[in-house]
């Protein structure tokens, strides 16, 4: 259970980030909207991050939800933000989730 809520919690992460880009081209109001939801994001993936972490070592726990917000943003950046979707980004992008998994499978002991 505590693997799913780090999931949640890294998409989390990659909503506030995504926020964060879209409050760079907004003004007014819209800035408020998008600011709103960069705090409410913010605040619950460190909320699920933390509950994650009870039973999670922090060794595992903080690089893969690092790495599911950078891995998220950069999606987002691709999909949503017109952002480059070049080889060396998605060969470096295919990389981090290797080692997301990697450390996935290596975290806990059986």
């Amino acid at each position: 259970m505590n693997w799913i809520i780090l999931i949640v919690a890294g998409l989390f992460e990659t909503g506030f980030a995504f926020c964060l880009g879209k409050m760079k081209e907004a003004t007014g109001a819209e800035y408020c909207w998008w600011g709103t939801g960069f705090l409410l994001s913010l605040a619950l993936s460190m909320t699920l991050l933390a509950k994650a972490t009870q039973s999670l070592p922090i060794g595992t726990a903080y690089p893969v939800w690092t790495g599911i917000g950078a891995v998220g943003t950069v999606l987002a950046g691709i999909l949503f933000l017109n952002e480059p979707a070049t080889f060396p980004r998605i060969f470096f992008l295919l990389l981090l989730i290797g080692a997301i998994v990697g450390l996935k499978l290596v975290g806990e002991p059986h």
